[in-house]
């Protein structure tokens, strides 16, 4: 089989190898399709992942493909099922995981990250991780339930009422899938916003009431104060700087993206008092990927306007490259393709 290798420092290799063997409590996946995420981008260029990455590793922590093999003791699930993989394995035994914030655990795994993931032909993981598909469902929609888990955590926590408005910073994948759940959740009034023309078209098809360019002043000004939920999926100081200036008194707002680790934003403590706001960070996807797949399964989030780029495996680093241009939304490394 082949699998793309990260070396560290921006550097990858193909390299053929045997199909791994699966050990007791573990499966073997032949890998369909595979997102390119942003925290794959950072981890290339020598950031930080969700845990700490030891080259050389297969990254792609966002996939889905067909079971091929079972080790001993897998009875939840068969050959030929299709499956879509949480990559996140806690320790069970910390404090965190003890009390119901496993995604704190410090000794958390990660496929894709810390052990090989889906940026090969196949893949070992444990049966735990794998959650079954409907067959009718595509890999490439099974590929987004690790983003889609991770949006469900940060929706959990923004606590969304229904008959409240709400507004999204950022129309790149997050921000568009974001979108979809705040409607699911009851928004009244539901506002992205996106300086990218292209990417406020999409959310206008997925069902936002306003899409509003920040760089317009006009417009821009008009929308102060205007959600009492504010999700913020971009991860710079432009966009944290519009989820305080979007948010009305009394707010909820959701640092969700993943920002640079020396990102700093000035807080102007004052206006946190006196507009009585609630501020909330979001990592990864805590019992939240069982949830994904049920609303994969049952068709009710669109990732077709998303995707808008594939590759081969071969072409990795151009894939990741292509997820850091203004041009794509999702990018999909299809890991059979010639």
């Amino acid at each position: 089989m082949l699998s793309n290798y990260f070396l560290g420092n921006g550097a990858f290799a193909l390299r053929e190898g045997p199909i791994p063997v699966p050990g007791p409590g573990e499966v073997v996946v032949k890998n369909i399709a595979c997102g390119v995420c942003g925290t794959d981008v950072h981890i290339t260029k020598g950031e930080p992942g969700s845990a700490e990455v030891h080259p050389p590793v297969v990254l792609g922590h966002e996939y889905s493909g067909e079971v091929v093999s079972l080790g001993e003791g897998v009875t939840t699930l068969q050959v030929g099922d299709h499956v879509t993989v949480d990559p996140n394995i806690y320790c069970g035994e910390c404090e965190y995981c003890r009390n119901g914030k496993k995604q704190l655990c410090p000794s958390m795994q990660a496929v894709g990250v810390t052990r090989d993931g889906g940026f090969a032909q196949y893949s070992l993981v444990p049966a735990a991780q794998a959650f079954l598909l409907d067959s009718a469902v595509s890999f490439e929609a099974g590929a987004m339930a690790e983003p889609l888990a991770c949006c469900l955590h940060g929706i959990d926590l923004a606590g969304i009422k229904p008959g409240q408005t709400v507004a999204v910073v950022g129309g790149g994948a997050i921000g568009l899938i974001m979108l979809q759940l705040c409607r699911l959740s009851g928004a009244s009034a539901l506002l992205l916003s996106e300086p990218d023309a292209a990417r406020r078209a999409v959310a206008g098809q997925l069902g936002a009431d306003i899409t509003l360019d920040p760089l317009d002043k006009t417009a821009y000004a008009a929308q102060e104060g205007f959600a009492d939920v504010v999700i913020e999926c971009v991860g710079n100081t432009p966009a944290v700087s519009s989820a305080f200036h979007l948010a009305k008194k009394g707010a909820t707002v959701v640092l969700f993206s993943v920002p640079k680790p020396e990102a700093e934003f000035p807080l102007k403590l004052f206006d946190v008092y006196k507009k009585e706001l609630t501020i909330k960070g979001s990592f990864v996807n805590p019992d939240t990927h069982a949830r994904a797949v049920s609303l994969i399964n049952a068709g009710k989030v669109d990732f077709t306007p998303l995707i808008t780029h594939r590759f081969s495996l071969a072409q990795l680093p151009e894939a990741i490259q292509m997820q850091s241009a203004a041009a794509s939304i999702k990018v999909l490394v299809l890991p059979q393709a010639e």
